[in-house]
């Protein structure tokens, strides 16, 4: 009986030991996972402004997959999707319908276990990035995932405006409940005094006015983008290129919408025997003709079947050109001078949702009405002192 006793107990630690064991062991032990860092630091990434003074540039994310012991993996598969932050109906930002949307996703071939490419980021807030690391050699390595989180903070620009506007409301406010405290006596067959209805009637117009401004600001920025096609001369290279051996065709959505992936794909192939070609280097940019700038831009090489696909966000509602051109790579047999081919996107505006307009009303007519309570209040407690005296 002792011994069966002792083996219980000794069976009992045994347990416990390897719990924990399993909670704080593990947790010690080197595992592989996904470096990011940016160009510039995080600290100073800003959300894409429109009408920036300097040009700006899309943020440089550098992904490096690396082994327990620290070590780059080789020959891996980097698949990468970039999620926006999170919809927040009270708090909006410049670009609503992008929130809560997938940016980009895309598979590449990273022989160094590195991914790098440049994306413009449209909005504040935090960003996730979801990678899944797997070997091109079976079994190479075991596959994984991991999640990174990217915040960025909102243009500091942005909040002087806001309380500069917040304070021209305010004081519109504060006028207007000083002139309704200290109200005239009515005259015969008047029901509010002069100075009240006056006042009443240019808080009406101003409201009219700024409901138009909003409704027919939000019809503008959709329409932008087809007039500016339509203005727009520039020569794009083919989509499709046969030279020095190569074929390089570019496909996919020629077509895309505000807050939805647009389909793009490249196969690169020999143009005398149809075989896939690898062994080439490519470099991806998505050009925003409105204001030409690069809002991304990827270089890397094709897979075994030589292709190399991604979907793509076009969160500016204008017209974009997919640009992409093959050069040789260092030390291949394969020697070529470098290859162009382009294609043109239209894209759809997509306005914001009425709601959001009217919220952004409700904030206006809030800071005059607590400014109107305040002169109101002023003008409350001056009126028993103006009697005394």
């Amino acid at each position: 009986m002792k011994k069966y006793r002792l083996f219980g107990v000794i069976s009992a630690v045994c347990i416990t030991l390897s719990i924990l064991y399993s909670f704080v062991g593990n947790s010690q032990i080197p595992t592989s996972r996904v470096l990011l860092s940016t160009n510039p630091p995080l600290e100073r990434i800003l959300p894409f402004e429109a009408e920036a003074e300097r040009p700006q540039s899309p943020v440089t994310l550098k992904l490096q997959a690396v082994n327990a012991a620290g070590k780059p993996l080789e020959n891996a598969k980097i698949s990468l999707q970039i999620l926006t932050p999170n919809r927040n109906p009270w708090l909006t930002t410049d670009f609503p319908i992008v929130e809560g949307t997938k940016l980009l996703q895309m598979d590449a071939t990273a022989p160094d276990g590195k991914l790098e490419i440049q994306q413009m980021l449209p909005i504040r807030g935090n960003y996730q990035l979801l990678v899944n690391v797997s070997p091109l050699v079976a079994n190479a390595f075991t596959p994984y995932q991991q999640t990174l989180n990217l915040n960025v903070r909102e243009n500091p620009v942005k909040y002087k405006y806001f309380v500069v506007i917040a304070a021209i409301l305010l004081s519109l406010g504060l006028l207007g409940g000083w002139v309704i405290g200290g109200q005239e006596e009515l005259q015969q067959g008047e029901i509010a005094p002069q100075s009240v209805r006056l006042l009443l009637s240019a808080l009406t117009v101003v409201a009219i006015v700024t409901l138009l401004v909003i409704n027919i600001s939000a019809e503008v920025a959709e329409a932008h983008g087809s007039e500016h096609h339509s203005n727009s001369t520039e020569v794009i290279a083919p989509s499709s290129q046969k030279s020095q051996g190569l074929e390089i065709n570019l496909g996919g959505d020629k077509n895309a919408t505000v807050g939805k992936l647009a389909n793009l794909s490249l196969q690169v192939k020999d143009s005398a025997t149809g075989q896939p070609i690898k062994d080439v280097a490519l470099q991806v940019k998505a050009i925003a003709l409105e204001h030409n700038l690069t809002v991304f831009d990827y270089k890397g090489i094709p897979d075994e079947q030589g292709k190399l696909a991604w979907l793509e966000q076009f969160f500016d509602g204008s017209p974009h050109k997919i640009e992409v051109e093959a050069t040789p790579l260092p030390g291949s047999s394969r020697q070529f001078a470098p290859v162009k081919v382009a294609q043109e996107v239209e894209v759809e505006a997509i306005a914001p949702p009425i709601y959001i307009r009217l919220i952004g009303l409700f904030y206006f007519t809030a800071f005059v009405g607590i400014g109107m309570a305040i002169g109101l209040l002023i003008q409350h407690r001056r009126t028993p002192q103006a009697r005394e005296s």
